[in-house]
């Protein structure tokens, strides 16, 4: 049993108030910088032993149960309160996703929340929108990507490219979809890699994004798209205008039902309807890279199937492809990607690859941290255990020891009792010793 397992199995132990059996000990001392999950006895010292290491991931008591409510109706729909343990736990991940970023030379930036109003950005007409005391036209920050394009022109003119960036924040939009869970607040962080293209910067990005799910414990799959292939065979098979760009949102619907309507009306071969029905079956592992190359006839859709199995070939882990894809990324200009988790039927993490204004190339991703933590929940390691200290010092020995300790604000112990059972604190600490809570007098 690994020590996820073990630490598990004994915060469970503390929730069922299991009692140590024959052969285990009652008492096992707490000690500066070391977690102690074992059954605590009613009357234990905090001695000091500093030179014994602390485990990697240590056990604790039982979280605290807040009392729950009812959504208020004073925030407005799509936001939402966060509470604890959420909170600490969709910061920890964070935390952790940056601390990966950083050891790949990703340096940290922050952009602003409120932004020019723009009707070229990607996202304008989902954004909130305000006006300034000057009368200027403001947009409350919908995606990063733009944003991050923004300063790397004004901050980063003469580079050192490539630039390698990473950032972390909030985000607002006005429209409530299925596709961000009905929030119009959610919490991104992610990666841009700026200045340089081709397979190995693509495949990069790739190797990142499945690192960053590896450190965080969440098992998925990354699904690799390039939506300008779509286009490429449709340009080969001389679709133009409107013709083109409805059959564009049949082929990414995977809707054969649509193709044949839309090959009717627009009077297309039979030869040239097969292969926008063959464009929806682009889905499933390296088989569909063969399948791309046989059906790409110019020199765009030769380009992409070329790019597609140069990334592959540097990709040291498994990927699966759909080259169906082509009209949910309409500011990526090469490769894309998403990786799914089990049990989730959105994406944890999205990206791909862009132009930024004036030529200047660029890719990355994106993890949203709601749907990250739905998934990376069970592997999070349990919080620290919550002592109540009656007083300073035994605050201070309870938390060189490895626990939170809140300070008693009262000596009225029944009242001290009461608050201990509602927020679910088990033991009290008074100079160097630990009681348990329901026996303190």
């Amino acid at each position: 049993m690994g020590e996820a397992e073990n630490a598990l199995e004994m915060m469970q132990d503390w929730r069922t108030g299991r009692t140590a059996g024959a052969g285990e000990t009652q008492s096992v001392p707490l000690e500066p910088g070391k977690w102690n999950p074992g059954k605590q006895p009613r009357h234990s010292p905090l001695s000091a032993h500093p030179s014994r290491p602390a485990p990697t991931m240590p056990p604790v008591s039982s979280p605290a149960r807040l009392p729950s409510a009812p959504p208020s109706a004073s925030i407005p729909e799509g936001t939402r309160d966060v509470l604890p343990p959420e909170w600490e736990q969709r910061e920890a991940l964070r935390v952790r996703l940056s601390g990966l970023f950083g050891s790949w030379g990703y340096r940290g930036v922050e952009v602003p929340a409120l932004e020019y109003a723009d009707a070229r950005h990607p996202q304008d007409a989902r954004a909130f929108k305000l006006i300034d005391s000057g009368g200027q036209v403001l947009a409350l920050r919908s995606e990063f990507t733009t944003a991050i394009g923004r300063m790397v022109r004004s901050r980063f003119v003469a580079g050192p490219f490539p630039l390698r960036l990473h950032y972390s924040g909030r985000l607002w939009l006005r429209a409530l979809t299925s596709e961000l869970g009905r929030l119009r607040e959610f919490g991104q962080t992610g990666v841009e890699l700026i200045g340089i293209e081709g397979a190995r910067a693509d495949a990069e990005l790739l190797h990142l994004a499945a690192a960053a799910l590896k450190t965080v414990g969440v098992s998925a799959e990354l699904e690799v798209g390039f939506p300008g292939f779509v286009d490429a065979v449709l340009e080969d098979a001389a679709l133009h205008g409107p013709a083109r760009e409805a059959l564009h949102g049949a082929v990414d619907r995977k809707s054969g039902a649509d193709i044949d309507l839309l090959s009717s009306q627009h009077g297309l071969s039979g030869e040239v309807t097969r292969t926008l029905h063959a464009l929806t079956d682009l889905y499933g592992g390296p088989e569909v890279l063969d399948a791309a190359s046989k059906m790409a006839q110019g020199t765009r859709a030769r380009a992409a199937v070329a790019h597609l199995q140069e990334v592959s070939a540097l990709y040291d882990g498994t990927l699966l492809y759909d080259l169906g894809a082509s009209r949910r990324y309409d500011y990526y200009t090469g490769l894309t990607f998403r990786a799914y988790a089990a049990g989730l039927n959105q994406p944890v993490l999205g990206g791909g690859r862009y132009t930024l204004d004036g030529g200047l190339p660029g890719a990355g991703f994106a993890v949203g941290l709601e749907r990250l933590l739905r998934a990376a929940a069970p592997q999070l390691p349990p919080q620290p255990e919550v002592v109540l200290a009656l007083d300073a010092a035994g605050a201070e020995a309870a938390r060189d020891a490895g626990l939170c300790a809140e300070l008693a604000w009262t000596d009225d112990l029944d009242g001290l009792r009461r608050y201990s059972a509602e927020r679910g604190i088990r033991r009290w600490a008074r100079d160097s010793e630990l009681f348990d809570a329901e026996v303190q007098s």
